[in-house]
């Protein structure tokens, strides 16, 4: 197993691996390799969906996802990622973090892509932010660390609901409450844990400055410095701790298709 990161502060790339067939010892490099670097990304992986999924329950037990149907008969547990021209909206276009709105929100993402743009693009961004609550000043991220916020998955998955005519305004989904400054409990590293996809409000303090400031955490965690992009390629997997990373998805290949199959690990409750 070759490690190669691709920037100082997030990301790297694993040569030398077939997910498919890890045996117990290059799983422990995987997990190693996750935790150093935040997002993986792995090139020329043949996964059926059975290897998919038992891939992801090596790290912990499968999320189920709270809005989005199925993404293969029979396996509840794959969620499928799909843009093509009749695509209204795509998921993943903003920064985000996995389903942050579940009370116990989801500590893994396994994404593995087998249908590309004939044109490119469709490129996925990841922002570290670990990297990103480092840079803020001593005074601000004691000021975040004893704050906590609203994650809401109901605008977000009834927006999407809508662009595709359907009817959900009777479902109720997730919400939950979390710290603005996260602990990973593996690491140890603090990181920012709010997001625009998700996040409603911050609790306690009035409306006006808890806006300020979320917008101006939005901004701050996607600035190019905390980043890595991966370029996708045919059967590329891409791996992601959601506990520490956010990550957005470009929709610049309209009206061509992009199409792949997410499996998602589930997490704990951020401390």
């Amino acid at each position: 197993m070759d490690v190669e990161p691709l920037t100082p502060v997030i990301g790297a790339e694993i040569h030398g691996v077939e997910l498919a067939r890890l045996d117990d010892a290059t799983f422990a490099d995987v997990e190693a390799a996750l935790l150093a670097h935040q997002v993986l990304f792995f090139r020329d992986q043949e996964l059926d969906i059975d290897e998919h999924k038992a891939l992801g329950a090596r790290f912990g037990p499968l999320h189920v996802h709270p809005s989005a149907p199925p993404g293969a008969p029979g396996h509840p547990e794959i969620l499928n990622v799909h843009a093509d021209a009749n695509t209204k909206r795509t998921a993943g276009d903003k920064w985000h973090s996995d389903v942050s709105c579940d009370v116990e929100p989801p500590m893994l993402s396994i994404l593995h892509l087998h249908t590309l743009p004939e044109s490119g693009g469709g490129d996925t961004l990841f922002s570290s932010m670990y990297a990103a609550y480092e840079a803020l000043s001593g005074a601000m991220q004691s000021y975040l660390a004893g704050l906590t916020a609203i994650h809401d998955g109901g605008p977000n998955y009834r927006d999407r609901s809508r662009r595709v005519g359907f009817d959900d305004s009777d479902r109720v989904y997730p919400r939950a409450e979390h710290p603005v400054i996260r602990t990973h409990p593996r690491t140890g590293r603090k990181g920012i844990f709010v997001n625009s996809v998700f996040t409603t409000e911050l609790c306690g303090v009035p409306k006006d400055e808890g806006d300020a400031i979320l917008a101006f955490l939005y901004a701050h965690v996607a600035k190019p410095q905390f980043q890595c992009r991966f370029r996708w390629g045919e059967n590329s997997v891409a791996m992601w701790d959601n506990r520490c990373v956010q990550h957005m998805a470009m929709w610049d290949y309209y009206p061509q298709t992009r199409s792949g199959l997410r499996v998602t690990v589930r997490g704990d409750r951020p401390v």
